[in-house]
């Protein structure tokens, strides 16, 4: 189980090789993987996507399941701001993370890697 972080599903949108390697194979897979409605924002409102690229990321996040931000998440959110640099969005996704209790699939190791309890793969 994941959660996947909006540069992912970016660089997958981008055909970029790692990142389309392994959303192919979890989707394939069936394997359950988590996306926060603030990664859903952050890759619709991609710049210069046509209304069939729109489709097709819609499309795309039907094979994940949905995290909206709730009490729960707001509170671990809060708590990882406290205690690091992250900015909203990304603490949301990681407290999504840490909250379905699943890895975070990133590439920006560098900044979740001070988040205490968060598990991360990088792609």
């Amino acid at each position: 189980m994941h959660t996947l972080d909006s540069n992912v599903l970016i660089y997958y949108l981008n055909s970029e090789t790692k990142a389309t390697v392994f959303i192919e194979k979890i989707i394939k897979e069936g394997s359950v993987s988590y996306v926060s409605t603030i990664t859903e924002i952050e890759v619709l409102s991609y710049k210069g996507l046509s209304v069939s690229e729109m489709a097709d990321i819609e499309e795309l996040f039907n094979s994940f399941r949905q995290v909206i931000v709730d009490s729960n998440i707001v509170k671990i959110a809060s708590e990882i701001r406290r205690h690091s640099n992250l900015k909203t969005p990304d603490a949301i996704i990681a407290a999504t993370a840490i909250f379905t209790g699943t890895k975070l699939v990133t590439r920006n190791t560098k900044d979740f890697k001070k988040v205490k309890g968060l598990s991360l793969i990088e792609i």
